[in-house]
């Protein structure tokens, strides 16, 4: 993000060793880090904090029980913090919590959870882009990157590393597994397994993401094995259940082939298949 150029600089009033834009509104009871800048016309909410080194632009809100770590780059117009989109919510305490280093783009959405004392999350060295909108209770982890115009239901979980394209809805409950790629355009109404592409409306598989992979430090050895359990799940006609017995023989069960079998396990709104 550009730094955000105050002019003339004398417009500038620190508060709290924060720089904040005297056409912001900031409540005097907000928690702002060392060396924070906050942009025209944003408004911060009375129980936000917001750690050091992070960059506010124009025209954003942040409200609610939301906490912000250190180094992010919030745009233009993001909403932060506000009601969750659920007839359920009545009002309870619920948080956002967002690490460090994420960089949040124009007119990103961040809800509050549902239900007393939940949660929701965005890890950190994320990237959203402009448009993408996290729902209640949803979780982005680590290194994650939702392009532009991608919207998490209510209770989605995307985990290390994976890459949703743009313009993907993505329904509630389902999850998206460490390193996966979804293709631009899908539409996900049930899990995608870690280490996989995907991608359509009705969405395919399309194999292992063994670009991603290996530009994370995968090994040819594990990407073959990665592969050798994709061709069982997937290209051999047997049945999830059969697959997975197949995979516990046939592979080596280093911790990625462990933790796809695991993920498949657990999965309850069933995998891409």
């Amino acid at each position: 993000m550009e730094p955000m150029n105050f002019q003339p600089e004398s417009r500038l009033r620190p508060v709290r060793n924060a720089e904040i834009h005297p056409t912001a509104v900031v409540s005097p009871e907000a928690r702002l880090g060392h060396n924070v800048k906050i942009g025209p016309y944003s408004v911060i909410g009375s129980q936000v904090e917001i750690g050091p080194d992070c960059e506010i632009g124009t025209s954003v809100v942040i409200e609610g029980r939301t906490t912000i770590g250190s180094n992010n780059r919030i745009y233009h117009g993001a909403i932060i913090g506000s009601d969750p989109q659920d007839l359920k919510y009545a009002g309870e305490t619920t948080y956002v919590e967002i690490g460090d280093n994420n960089v949040i783009r124009e007119y990103v959405t961040i809800h509050l959870a549902t239900g007393e004392g939940e949660k929701t999350k965005v890890g950190n060295d994320c990237l959203l882009m402009a448009y993408v909108h996290v729902a209640h209770n949803s979780s982005v982890h680590d290194h994650v990157i939702l392009a532009n115009a991608v919207n998490l239901a209510g209770h989605v979980d995307v985990a290390d590393w994976a890459i949703v394209g743009g313009m993907t809805p993505v329904h509630q409950f389902v999850n998206v597994g460490a390193h996966a790629f979804v293709g631009g355009g899908s539409r996900l109404a049930q899990d995608v397994p870690p280490f996989i592409r995907v991608a359509g409306n009705p969405v395919e598989v399309a194999g292992v993401n063994s670009v991603g992979l290996k530009r994370r430090g995968f090994s040819d050895d594990e990407v073959s094995n990665l592969k050798r359990a994709y061709r069982l799940l997937y290209r051999t006609g047997l049945n999830v259940s059969q697959a997975l017995d197949r995979i516990a023989l046939d592979c080596t069960l280093d911790r990625h082939t462990e933790g796809l079998m695991a993920f498949i396990r657990r999965s309850e709104r069933g995998i891409v298949r």
